[in-house]
C-alpha cells in the first residue's frame, strides 16, 4: 500500500510538471492572457489522477509557482501572479481538476465531457470573477474580453485530454495496481 501511494504522489509530481510545461507553450494575446495549453494539462491530470490526486497535483504546482519557481505561464513565478489577470483562471484549475477527476473512475466515451465542461465553467468563472475585482468592469464585458476568446480552444483542449486519458488510463491503473505486495513463494 505504502509503495502504491508513493507511486500515486510520484504521478502528482509529474502532473503538476506537465502542467508548468503546457504553461510555456504560448500565443501572446493582446489582453495580456496568453494561449498556453494548461487547460489541456490541467482536464489530462484530472482525468488520469483523479479528483484527490489531480487536486493534490495542482495544489503542488499553484504552490511552486507562488513561491517563484518560474512554472506560470512565460516562465514567471511569484505569489503576485495569483493575485494578477492571470490568477482566477490559475486558482480555477484546482476545481477544474477536481470536477474532471469525478470521471476518472466512469467507464464510457461521454463521461469525461459531463465534468470536463462544467469543470472549464468554473475555471472561466474564477477567472472573470477576479479580473472584475482588479479592473472592476462588468461580468459580461469581461467574460467577453477574457474567456470567449479562448473557449473554442479550451473546449478542444478537454476533449483531447478526455481522448487521450482513454489510452493512457489503463496503462497507468495497471502500474499502480502493480504496486502491490506479491506474496513470497516458500521453499
Amino acid at each position: 500500500m505504502k509503495q502504491q501511494r508513493i507511486r500515486a504522489l510520484t504521478f502528482c509530481a509529474l502532473m503538476a510538471a506537465v502542467v508548468a510545461v503546457c504553461a510555456q507553450i504560448t500565443v501572446p494575446m493582446p489582453n495580456g492572457v496568453s494561449f498556453t495549453l494548461q487547460t489541456f494539462a490541467v482536464a489530462l491530470c484530472g482525468y488520469l489522477l483523479g479528483v484527490k490526486y489531480a487536486v493534490v497535483s495542482l495544489l503542488a504546482y499553484l504552490l511552486l509557482g507562488a513561491a517563484g519557481a518560474p512554472v506560470f505561464s512565460a516562465f514567471h513565478g511569484g505569489f503576485h501572479i495569483l493575485l494578477g489577470k492571470t490568477g482566477g483562471y490559475l486558482w480555477g484549475f484546482v476545481p477544474m481538476a477536481a470536477l474532471c477527476g469525478l470521471a476518472a473512475k466512469g467507464k464510457g466515451r461521454f463521461l469525461p465531457w459531463l465534468w470536463g465542461l462544467p469543470g472549464l465553467a468554473v475555471c472561466h468563472l474564477c477567472g472573470t470573477l477576479q479580473n472584475m475585482a482588479l479592473a472592476g468592469g462588468g461580468f459580461w464585458a469581461l467574460l467577453t474580453v477574457y474567456s470567449v476568446p479562448y473557449l473554442l480552444k479550451d473546449i478542444l483542449s478537454v476533449a483531447a485530454a478526455a481522448m487521450l486519458c482513454t489510452r493512457l488510463r489503463p496503462a497507468l491503473e495497471k502500474y499502480l495496481l502493480s504496486a502491490r505486495p506479491r506474496a513470497r513463494k516458500e521453499s
